[in-house]
């Protein structure tokens, strides 16, 4: 399961917030309740995210295995 609590750190260690990300960088509310429900985000989205915050992608998501992650 990934998991986006380093977003949240990172963006609190940022000169960003929620309501910059949503009025000056155009990302939607959408997509911040999707962070904070640890829902899946696309890889466009993950990337805009890494540049805004100017950091690695580890700093945004977290693989945290599960027992509902889907058996392949």
């Amino acid at each position: 399961m990934l998991v986006y609590t380093p977003f949240w750190e990172t963006l609190r260690n940022s000169s960003e917030s929620t309501y910059s990300l949503i009025n000056r960088h155009h990302i939607s509310s959408s997509t911040i309740d999707k962070l904070r429900k640890n829902k899946p985000l696309n890889t466009t989205t993950l990337n805009d995210l890494c540049r805004i915050l100017d950091c690695p992608i580890q700093n945004i998501v977290q693989y945290v295995p599960s027992k509902d992650d889907q058996l392949l």
